[in-house]
């Protein structure tokens, strides 16, 4: 099976959406307290916006059948947060993600090299995504390409 990576369409949705609802689940175990089970971070209409939009660009592997198999959605952020920082663009990750039933064919290091290259042809800085600690696959795997932590938020729950 070869892989190629291209901008979402609407013909996608229904694989992000299935997509989604695993990362969800996943997120959902690791923190129930936040997460609802069930649940997807986007809906059909707001996927369709963000396909279309160049801040939020949305990018699916697909297989030699144009079917997704996995996806990038990510947002062009401008820095800074504060007036004692430089002004750079960073390519945010929110999400990326491999069909369960597809994993381990590195269709996530194609996602990622892919993400990686288009950042540079935008001139951006940086790339950054968060991960949820506890998901501990997802941070390896991120560090195998390449990521280093660059800050930590911490939490205290007020009860």
């Amino acid at each position: 099976m070869s892989i190629h990576v291209r901008r979402a369409t609407e013909k996608d949705t229904d694989r992000v959406l299935l997509m989604l609802h695993e990362v969800l689940e996943l997120h959902a175990k690791l923190r129930p307290d936040i997460f609802i089970p069930g649940t997807t971070k986007y809906t059909k209409e707001e996927l369709a916006e963000r396909f279309q939009n160049d801040e939020t660009p949305f990018f699916v592997a697909v297989d030699d059948t144009d079917t997704a198999v996995g996806y990038a959605c990510c947002a062009v952020k401008k820095q800074p947060f504060s007036t004692n920082m430089k002004a750079f663009d960073t390519l945010f990750i929110d999400d990326l993600c491999v069909d369960e039933t597809c994993r381990g064919q590195h269709i996530g290091q194609t996602l990622f090299a892919f993400v990686m290259q288009y950042a540079k042809e935008l001139g951006c800085y940086d790339v950054t995504l968060n991960v949820w600690e506890g998901n501990d696959s997802a941070r390896a795997f991120y560090e195998k390409m390449g990521m280093f932590v660059k800050e930590t938020q911490m939490e205290i729950l007020v009860k």
